[in-house]
């Protein structure tokens, strides 16, 4: 099983944003990258883990109405 690398570029385009919030990750260091030589490469399992952690669930009225019993 090979791992597919992506450009900077490529990387941004696959997350639907700009190249400018991708080069800003990896500058913070919030999505895993690779340097090969002067280039920087993102794997496209860590920019789906990146993804991921970012995942918000959606809740119902019962869930919130339960967590704001348990705080009185």
């Amino acid at each position: 099983m090979t791992a597919h690398y992506l450009t900077v570029p490529e990387a941004a385009a696959y997350l639907n944003t700009s190249v400018r919030f991708v080069r800003r990750l990896i500058a913070e260091r919030r999505v895993a990258f690779h340097h090969m030589g002067r280039h920087v490469r993102l794997r496209v399992i860590d920019l789906e883990a990146f993804v991921q952690a970012g995942r918000v669930e959606p809740v119902d009225a019962s869930a919130v109405r339960r967590q704001l019993r348990k705080v009185s």
